[in-house]
């Protein structure tokens, strides 16, 4: 499980990569690397992180389902992901 700090930090990023999008877009399309250079380093979306969105973990993601391979395994164990069957893990 995150630490809510860290998945606070990462709304956060979200924010600001939606604030800026098409601000970094004009001037990528311009090639003021200047101008873009002094924009808040957040705000590029390559610093975001795919998380789980049940747990918050950053590792193992599987962006088909949007959360983690544990988080995807319990749920598929007990039954709450139809058409998947156990072959061996």
């Amino acid at each position: 499980m995150a630490k809510e700090s860290m998945k606070a930090r990462e709304r956060k990023r979200q924010k600001l990569v939606a604030r800026y999008a098409e601000k970094r877009a004009a001037l990528k399309e311009a090639g003021d690397w200047d101008a873009l250079q002094k924009l808040p380093k957040n705000s590029s979306y390559v610093r975001l992180r795919n998380r789980c969105s049940l747990t918050g973990r950053p590792r193992g993601y599987m962006r088909q389902f949007g959360i983690s391979r544990v988080t995807f395994r319990k749920m598929a164990n007990s039954g709450m992901i139809p058409g998947v069957k156990k072959a061996s893990w």
